[in-house]
C-alpha cells in the first residue's frame, strides 16, 4: 500500500455538524483499515472524549491510535498503552490563574473523566464537558486544587479582542516555557512548549518506522495546518478556512458532505489492487472475530478468486469428529465476502444476502480444509460466488453458492 497511516482531525472533519460519523464515512474507514491502513485520531479533545469515537471506528481491532490534547498524548487504541506524553509544569498554574482572573476569564483543565474549572456556569465550558462526556468539578481555588501536571489549560471568554491581547502577550512572555493559541474565538489554549499535532505525529511515525510520504492527513482548522503540510498527502476539508486550504495538496467536500469518505475513496480505495490486499494483516486482525475463532486464514486473493483454509478441530467439528456444515458455510461466506470487497468500487459496500450449500462428503478432525471461491456473476447490484471446499487430499466436501448484495454508501 502506498499509504500506511491516515490521520484525521475530529471536529469539523470526521464529525458532521451534528457531531456524528456518517454511514458512508464509517463504511469507508472500516474498509480502509481492513486493507491495512491504520487510523490516527488527531484532536484537541481530551483522551477520554475520543474513546467513544475510537470504539465506533474499531481502532482497537485494527491497530489505530489516539493523538489527544492537540499532541499532548498518544494512546495505542489496541491496549490503552501511553506511547507519548507532555504535560504543563504545575508551578505555572498560579501564574495562569492570576492572569485569567485579572482579565475576567474562566479557566479549566481536564483530569481523566472530569473537567475542573472555577466557572462551572460558563456556557462554553458546559458544552465542552457535554461534548466529551466529562463531569464538571468546581474549584474556586483552581491552581491549588489542580495538584497534578495537566496536559493543557484553557482560558475562556467571549471577549475575543481580550483573548487575542493575552495571546500576543504570552507569545512573547512565555516563549520557551509554554505555547498558546486560540482553537476557537472563545478558547485560548495553553500547552507545553513545541506541542502540536505535527510534532507529536512525528514521534509516532518514528516509533512505527513510517515515513511522512506514507501518511495522509485530513483537517479543517488552523491547528491542522502543520500536519497537513508535513504529510505525504495533505487534504483540507471543504468547510476549512481559506488559510488552511492553500496549505493542502487537495480539497475534499465538507464535513456535512462526507468529505472524509470522498477523500479516502479517491486516495486509497480507488488505488487498491488485489495484489495490495494485506492477507497477513487481515488474518492477524480478525483473530478475535468469527473468522479468527474458527481458525480461518486467507491464503490467496485476486479479482476473480479467493482462497482460505480452516482446521477441522474442536472449534469446527461435530461431536462425532467430522466437519460441521455450518462451519463450511461460514468459511464460504468469509472468502466470498473478501472477494466482493476487492471488486467493489470505492463508494460501494458489501452485504451478504444468501448462502446455500450442498454437503457432498465429510472431512475428519485433524484435517485442514481449503475453500476456493470463484466469481460466477458480477453485476451492478449483486455478486454471485461459487465456493468449493476441499480436504487436504483434494476431496470435495461442500459446494456453496454465496450471493452478496452491493449497495451504494450513504
Amino acid at each position: 500500500m502506498k499509504y500506511k497511516l491516515l490521520v484525521l482531525d475530529v471536529d469539523g472533519t470526521l464529525l458532521d455538524s451534528e457531531k456524528k460519523i456518517s454511514k458512508r464515512t464509517l463504511a469507508a474507514l472500516l474498509k480502509v483499515q481492513q486493507m491495512g491502513v491504520r487510523i490516527v485520531l488527531a484532536s484537541g479533545r481530551p483522551t477520554y472524549g475520543l474513546m467513544p469515537i475510537a470504539k465506533t471506528l474499531e481502532l482497537g481491532n485494527y491497530g489505530g491510535f489516539i493523538l489527544s490534547y492537540n499532541g499532548g498524548q498518544i494512546i495505542n487504541a489496541q491496549n490503552g498503552e501511553l506511547l507519548f506524553e507532555r504535560r504543563i509544569n504545575p508551578e505555572m498554574l498560579p501564574y495562569l490563574e492570576k492572569k485569567s482572573r485579572k482579565n475576567g476569564f474562566a479557566i479549566f483543565t481536564y483530569h481523566e473523566d472530569t473537567l475542573i474549572t472555577d466557572t462551572p456556569e460558563n456556557e462554553h465550558i458546559r458544552r465542552e464537558a457535554e461534548l466529551n462526556g466529562l463531569k464538571i468539578v468546581t474549584e474556586t481555588e483552581f491552581s491549588i486544587a489542580v495538584d497534578f501536571a495537566p496536559c493543557k489549560c484553557m482560558l475562556v471568554s467571549d471577549d475575543e479582542e481580550a483573548l487575542v491581547g493575552l495571546e500576543n502577550h504570552w507569545r512573547r512572555r512565555l516563549n520557551g516555557a509554554l505555547d498558546v493559541f486560540r482553537s476557537e474565538p472563545y478558547f485560548l489554549e495553553v500547552v507545553p512548549c513545541s506541542i502540536d499535532k505535527s510534532n507529536t505525529l512525528g514521534a509516532l511515525l518514528e516509533k512505527l518506522d513510517v515515513s511522512p510520504e506514507e501518511v495522509i492527513a485530513i483537517g479543517d482548522g488552523v491547528c491542522d495546518v502543520s500536519m497537513i503540510q508535513s504529510a505525504g498527502l495533505g487534504i483540507a476539508m471543504g468547510n476549512a478556512q481559506d488559510s488552511v486550504k492553500v496549505c493542502a495538496d487537495r480539497i475534499t467536500a465538507s464535513n456535512d458532505e462526507d468529505g472524509v469518505a470522498e477523500a479516502v475513496e479517491k486516495a486509497i480505495l480507488a488505488e487498491i489492487r488485489p495484489a495490495d490486499v494485506p492477507l497477513e494483516q487481515l488474518n492477524q486482525r480478525a483473530r478475535h472475530a468469527l473468522m479468527g475463532n474458527l481458525g480461518i486464514q486467507y491464503t490467496y486473493a485476486s479479482e476473480d478468486r479467493v482462497e482460505a483454509t480452516m482446521p477441522v478441530d474442536e472449534r469446527t467439528r461435530q461431536p462425532f469428529g467430522i466437519l460441521h456444515g455450518g462451519a463450511s458455510l461460514a468459511l464460504a461466506e468469509t472468502v466470498a465476502g473478501l472477494g466482493s470487497m476487492i471488486l467493489c468500487k470505492p463508494d460501494e459496500i458489501v452485504v451478504g444476502m444468501q448462502v446455500s450449500g450442498n454437503h457432498i462428503s465429510s472431512a475428519h478432525e485433524g484435517d485442514t480444509v481449503r475453500a476456493v471461491a470463484t466469481i460466477v456473476h458480477k453485476g451492478r447490484s449483486s455478486h454471485v460466488w461459487n465456493v468449493d471446499v476441499f480436504t487436504s487430499t483434494a476431496k470435495l466436501v461442500s459446494s456453496v453458492r454465496v450471493v452478496n448484495s452491493i449497495l451504494k454508501k450513504g
